[in-house]
């Protein structure tokens, strides 16, 4: 999963022509790379007009939008009425069984994470592009969930039924407790990619949630398995959705306006999804190193640093949520709405998954330019022994596109193009929301005011971890 940090500056634009591109992209701000890809370094003084003119943008945005604009951007068109298939059910059974496969070769094929089809399979094709499909098109999850068809298998055959009762009051914090521990061992286990390892972690979880399916019924899928409940919330931002049996098309996010009000511990996991990925980030620069007492140049190795990691992402998660929640508090004030701070927190959340769907694609973009070539030859010789199913012959991984300056400004401005939409689409919703229960636009522009400086601070906040040193 790793390919060297190239640390790259731009310097085939002039400063004012650099200023303008970070004027036009100003939610550049998290836009930084993952673990393997590569930082695009630009002048400190771009990151400061880019800062001050998101602000400016962001609240013209919020305080002059027309109200009769956003209603029609959000409509949904209907295609075609959808009926109960056991089609999910059998590509479900299929899926489990390739698991299963991909668990075996983990346990026995080769050692290389780059030459092992498991850890390709789950970190670049799953977590990564799927991840973000799921999120641009809809609800994909239905059609490879790996335990709906078995389970239903398993209560056919033998006959088992929901035998214990998920208490209410749980609510989904199984499901985000869950999420945390997988971000936990991202981050913090010493070997996440090692094949053998991670054959353990995801036979192990997939056995555990099997049988909570059985024990507890859907109800542990809705609630309590953390990816289900997961990739459920990106789907909300898809252009397809179904209401009422039909299924319908609109701009990405329509779904978000249609939700009803998001249950707490739910508002609570879509923070942690965008708390969770900036920790992904910061984790990695010199300040963080320097804060734990690590010198960045003589990184002693992700086994020294798993209590700090682990600490500093239930700090950053907690803070996220304590900023948000502030900046909503502060909104009702200014509005003077009447809504408690519990229900509007409920009722806003929803609208930051754009940026943290964004902010996914720019995080991971380069990363998975070369590991999903590494899984193309995986996929041909997934036991490393010369075989060639695909018919690739000789096949070489290429890194060239990091190599020249026309094809860095490519990744560049794709990488941060993805989070100026995200960051717009989450403006668009956040007012929309606002409109919604605030009534007038200027209501509804004085409420959002706060959680635009919010988002301004994500911009200013990533603006810096484009600009600070790595130390791994």
């Amino acid at each position: 999963m790793m390919i060297p940090h190239a640390i790259l500056r731009i310097k085939s634009a002039t400063p004012f022509a650099t200023f303008l591109i970070a004027l036009a992209l100003p939610s550049l701000a998290q836009a930084h790379a993952s673990e393997g890809g590569f930082v695009l370094l630009l002048p400190t003084d771009v990151y400061i007009f880019s800062g001050a003119a998101s602000v400016a943008l962001t609240v013209l945005l919020l305080a002059l939008l027309p109200e009769r604009v956003l209603s029609p951007m959000f409509s949904s068109v209907p295609m075609s009425r959808t009926r109960g298939s056991l089609a999910p059910l059998i590509t479900s059974t299929l899926v489990c069984l390739f698991l299963f496969w991909l668990v075996h070769v983990g346990k026995t094929g080769p050692r290389d994470p780059l030459a092992n089809p498991l850890p390709l399979t789950i970190w670049s094709l799953w977590w990564i592009a799927f991840v973000f499909l799921q999120g641009m098109f809809g609800n994909l999850w239905r059609w490879i969930n790996p335990w709906t068809g078995p389970v239903a298998l398993a209560r056919k055959i033998l006959g088992i039924k929901p035998f214990l009762s998920l208490p209410s009051r749980l609510g989904h914090s199984p499901a985000v407790l869950i999420f945390l521990l997988f971000v936990a061992v991202l981050l913090a286990d010493p070997a996440p990619a090692d094949p053998a390892r991670l054959a353990g972690y995801v036979g192990g979880y997939w056995l555990f949630s099997f049988l909570a399916i059985l024990a507890f019924g859907p109800r542990w899928l809705h609630r309590g398995e953390g990816f289900t409940v997961f990739l459920r919330l990106y789907a909300r931002l898809g252009v397809f959705g179904r209401i009422g049996g039909r299924l319908r098309l609109g701009l990405n996010g329509w779904q978000v306006l249609r939700m009803r009000k998001a249950a707490p511990w739910l508002a609570v996991f879509m923070l942690v999804i965008l708390g969770s990925g900036s920790f992904d980030g910061l984790n990695e620069t010199f300040w963080w190193l320097d804060l734990i007492g690590i010198n960045p140049l003589e990184y002693p190795g992700r086994s020294a640093v798993i209590a700090q990691n682990l600490i500093g992402l239930g700090v950053a998660n907690g803070l996220l949520i304590s900023v948000f929640a502030g900046a909503v508090w502060l909104g009702l004030r200014l509005a003077k709405a009447d809504l408690s701070l519990g229900t509007a927190f409920c009722l806003f959340a929803p609208t930051i998954l754009p940026i943290a769907l964004g902010y996914h694609f720019a995080h991971y973009f380069t990363s998975f330019l070369v590991d999903a070539q590494y899984a193309l030859a995986a996929a041909s010789d997934p036991m490393a022994n010369g075989a060639d199913y695909l018919g690739l012959g000789t096949f070489y991984v290429t890194t060239g596109f990091f190599n020249t300056h026309d094809s860095v400004r490519v990744l560049w401005l794709t990488q941060a193009g993805a989070v100026v939409l995200g960051h717009i689409l989450a403006v668009l919703l956040a007012h929309a929301v606002a409109l919604q229960h605030f009534g007038s636009n200027r209501r509804a522009a004085l409420s959002q005011a706060p959680l635009a400086m919010f988002m301004i601070f994500y911009t200013f906040f990533g603006l810096w971890l484009l600009a600070s040193p790595r130390g791994f």
